[in-house]
């Protein structure tokens, strides 16, 4: 029997459903995204460092761009034993995800079957969503 996975994302969760033997199996992965744009320890301005002014936007955007990777790498890791993926979810996480996949060229690229936007749903919806996709 294949193993066949759908994954809702956006930039707090994933929240992954898979499919195998008739049974269904739900799994949720946090981001530790930062959604804001000023750290906590940062100034409201930026920085000043001898006389210089430090740009605490530059220093933020690299932080969320490893924070992404990141969390990508870690929903690919786990989905890396299925045989068929959906992705869907309301922002462009999903496209950065599928862009991920393809990216490195790894085994999870040729199981991709599709990527599509979808509201934010409860658990049942998308649990409903994967099986109807499946059907």
């Amino acid at each position: 029997m294949k193993k066949q996975t759908g994954i809702w994302i956006d930039s707090s969760k994933a929240i992954i459903v898979t499919l195998e033997d008739g049974k269904e199996a739900v799994s949720e992965i946090q981001s530790d995204l930062e959604n804001r744009v000023y750290h906590d320890k940062e100034g409201d301005k930026g920085s000043f460092f001898s006389g210089q002014h430090i740009d605490s936007q530059k220093s933020f955007d690299e932080r969320k761009k490893h924070q992404i990777n990141t969390y990508l790498k870690d929903v690919m890791s786990s989905v890396n034993e299925s045989d068929e993926l959906y992705i869907f979810g309301p922002a462009d996480t999903k496209i950065k995800l599928e862009q991920k996949i393809n990216a490195e060229k790894s085994n999870i690229a040729s199981k991709l079957k599709s990527v599509e936007t979808a509201d934010s749903m409860t658990s049942n919806q998308i649990i409903a969503k994967v099986k109807k996709f499946y059907s």
